[in-house]
């Protein structure tokens, strides 16, 4: 019984950590252009992660883009600057895109 509240504990502690951090994109209009599994005007979260995958620069280079903006990488269409995320919301924000599945 005691290992079974343990294993809920830990499970609601991951869920609630990923819905914090999809809430976290939600507030910052991130979801406005991205979804997690498809395509919207930017690439779908689970394509970026998959992408980036075991690249160790990615969240680093990710954040920036999420801070400054950028083109090129996935069409036509250029990510703007968010200028509502501060760089340490970034890096939250990159390390919950890389982490779907």
């Amino acid at each position: 019984m005691k290992r079974a509240l343990i294993i809920m504990a830990a499970m609601a502690a991951i869920s609630t950590s990923a819905m914090a951090d999809q809430a976290l994109a939600t507030a910052k209009n991130c979801m406005t252009c991205h979804a997690i599994d498809k395509k919207l005007v930017g690439p779908a979260y689970k394509d970026v992660a998959k992408k980036y995958a075991g690249d160790a620069k990615a969240a680093d280079a990710l954040a920036a883009k999420v801070l400054k903006g950028g083109s090129g990488v996935w069409g036509a269409v250029p990510m703007p600057a968010n200028t509502q995320v501060s760089e340490a919301e970034a890096k939250k924000l990159v390390a919950w895109i890389l982490s779907q599945k």
